[in-house]
């Protein structure tokens, strides 16, 4: 989030870094302005491993966005991933100690500060509280819990957490590049806000980022967050596989998959030829789509198998009654939407940032789903009635990760 009204989103990912510049209008809508996207190769499986490479990406993606939008860029909000992020679910108890025992905001601070009290490593660090539910004197599932009367307040949140060096190694490269860190939002969460519908949420789904490094999954139930997990896999992994299976470049594998690749086998036509760059002065060979089909299905199941143990042993396989989003550029691949159908038993879709007021359609794809739900994030905390209708953050996020930017990063 930045300055005079003017929003700024970077989503870094393993294979690509995308900036989006928005501004707020006098409705309180954002208003897209400018994109830029660079190729990122300083990241692996959502971490930094090379800030060289991280900060150049950050600067270029920034520039597009700058000259795009006709704005110069001070501060970003950012998005953070990877295999270090984990989630958990707390309850907290309070007495409630208001006049007449009517539960006040002061109240809700505290029962869920009491939530969040939870022993965590020394190398970790909360990134987000998002409330599930208040339960007033045993009455459960109440979403607002002010102005009711009662004598004990809980409320069960879902706390996100992170590792410390991670996240200010990703600091450290935008940083460097020439601009602030307002605030850091978990990629899954930033991309629900843009894919998912409320009814949705309600009724129980699974969000998977299909992204290069990673597979990130978040389950929604009852409204809100209850199972947040990362997979070390993603589609850099599936590239890997055509590269050692049809001895070509890394390059040619990447553009032979998003060009042909399939992974669903049944989609595809026996005689769809496939022309496989030579290397090394050889002449160009050929292969059967279906074949290369057979390639990249085997490794995709596996990424879906490794999500659906996850979501059964920890019991939420059933509570996915809305079914299965595909968001992030693996989305994209032709069968994955199928091949989820079928892996998780439930009807899947891909889930493409919502058209609100007039969303371009350049934006409207689903690699971008992280990058304009940060900009909505920002947007909800730059305007008061979406902040107290949310829900989402109980509205202590904003000084949970202000705080957490303040004693680390700063």
């Amino acid at each position: 989030m930045a300055i005079d009204s003017t929003i700024v989103a970077l989503d870094i990912g393993t294979s690509k870094v995308c900036a989006v510049i928005a501004e707020m209008t006098e409705t309180g809508e954002a208003e897209f302005l400018g994109m830029g996207v660079a190729a990122s190769s300083g990241l692996r499986r959502g971490v930094v491993i090379n800030i060289e490479a991280t900060l150049r990406s950050v600067a270029e993606a920034i520039e597009e966005a700058e000259q795009n939008a006709g704005r110069e860029v001070q501060a970003v909000v950012t998005g953070v991933a990877g295999g270090h992020v984990e989630g958990m679910n707390s309850r907290g108890v309070v007495a409630v100690t208001g006049r007449g025992r009517e539960i006040t905001q002061v109240d809700v601070d505290r029962v869920i500060d009491a939530a969040r009290a939870v022993v965590i490593p020394m190398d970790r660090e909360i990134l987000h509280v998002i409330p599930q539910e208040f339960i007033v004197d045993d009455q459960a599932g109440i979403r607002n819990p002010l102005d009711m009367i009662g004598v004990r307040l809980e409320c069960e949140v879902h706390i996100i957490t992170g590792s410390v060096t991670s996240a200010q190694n990703l600091v450290k490269c935008i940083n460097r590049a020439g601009f602030r860190v307002d605030h850091m939002v978990l990629d899954g969460l930033a991309s629900a806000g843009s894919v998912l519908s409320t009814d949705e949420r309600e009724l129980g789904v699974l969000l998977l980022d299909l992204g290069g490094g990673t597979t990130d999954m978040l389950v929604y139930s009852d409204g809100a967050p209850y199972y947040t997990g990362v997979v070390g896999i993603g589609g850099a992994q599936v590239t890997n596989d055509i590269s050692i299976m049809l001895k070509t470049p890394v390059d040619s594998a990447e553009r032979i998959k998003r060009e042909a690749g399939c992974c669903y086998v049944d989609m595809v036509d026996d005689n769809e030829p496939v022309i496989i760059p030579g290397v090394g002065g050889r002449p160009p060979l050929s292969i059967q789509r279906r074949g290369l089909a057979e390639i990249i299905q085997p490794r995709m199941e596996e990424i879906f198998g490794m999500v659906r143990e996850k979501l059964d042993r920890k019991g939420y396989l059933r509570s996915i009654g809305g079914g299965v989003v595909l968001t992030g550029g693996g989305a994209l691949m032709p069968g994955a939407v199928d091949l989820a159908q079928d892996i998780f038993g439930s009807p899947a879709r891909i889930g493409r940032p919502m058209d609100r007021k007039g969303l371009p359609e350049a934006y409207q794809r689903p690699e971008f789903a992280t990058a304009v739900g940060l900009v909505h994030y920002a947007a909800a905390q730059m305007d008061p009635v979406r902040i107290d209708s949310g829900r989402r953050e109980g509205g202590r996020t904003l000084q949970t990760l202000g705080k957490w930017i303040r004693n680390f990063f700063e």
